[in-house]
């Protein structure tokens, strides 16, 4: 049985760590995150172990479990990966195309595995109809969400639109022929609203909309 660790147990690490810890297809060995009062409280609720450092963690399991703020998901996939473990990234997999781009080199490079946390794709309201979606000409998305600083180290296109770009890419067949894009900032350094036009070389357009700014959701 394979052995996994969680880098980061903020809100969403642990979910992940709870979830991990009552599965039976892996062996849940515990988590680092760097901050020591973190560790404490989350070991002591959910009675894990809890590493001091992150190459403690990374040479005890097989799989590393990557839930830190989106900036520092490069600097633990490509430490992880270094030392040939598979990895898993929470969405989005990292804050640039380029540093993607190198962990894509590394894992071939490593022989590892490495999965990003596309939930939506998941949804059993998306899987129920996914069949239905042949060859769609166009696509109409809102994603709302109330402001919350703890996504804003990334734009909304990364933090929320980018479950709506990886469902969209999903179901149509084509390549992209073009993008309109425009977005504000509001409260944070990066736009909190978003809006995009997706062209594709078949004729389907996607409208998307996100937003981290709405009063309602």
């Amino acid at each position: 049985m394979l052995k996994i660790g969680v880098v980061g147990a903020g809100h969403l690490g642990k979910i992940h760590i709870k979830i991990l810890s009552q599965c039976d297809f892996v062996q849940f060995i515990g988590f680092f995150d760097p901050e020591e009062s973190i560790r404490k409280e989350v070991a002591e609720t959910y009675q894990t172990k809890a590493f001091d450092t992150l190459d403690a963690l990374i040479n005890e399991v097989d799989i590393v479990d990557v839930v830190t703020p989106t900036l520092a998901h490069f600097d633990v996939a490509q430490q992880s990966m270094r030392a040939f473990k598979h990895v898993f990234i929470e969405k989005p997999i990292t804050s640039t195309i380029e540093e993607s781009q190198k962990l894509i080199s590394l894992a071939t490079e490593a022989n590892v595995k490495v999965q990003v946390g596309h939930v939506e794709r998941f949804n059993p309201a998306f899987t129920s109809v996914a069949h239905y979606l042949n060859n769609p000409m166009f696509i109409e998305t809102h994603r709302l969400a109330q402001f919350n600083p703890r996504g804003t180290d990334v734009s909304v296109v990364l933090d929320l639109m980018i479950h709506d770009i990886d469902v969209v890419l999903s179901i149509v067949k084509s390549n992209v022929k073009n993008i309109h894009a425009s977005g504000v900032s509001v409260l944070s350094d990066t736009p909190d609203i978003a809006n995009a036009r997706i062209e594709f070389d078949n004729g389907c357009v996607a409208n998307l909309t996100a937003s981290r700014m709405s009063l309602k959701i």
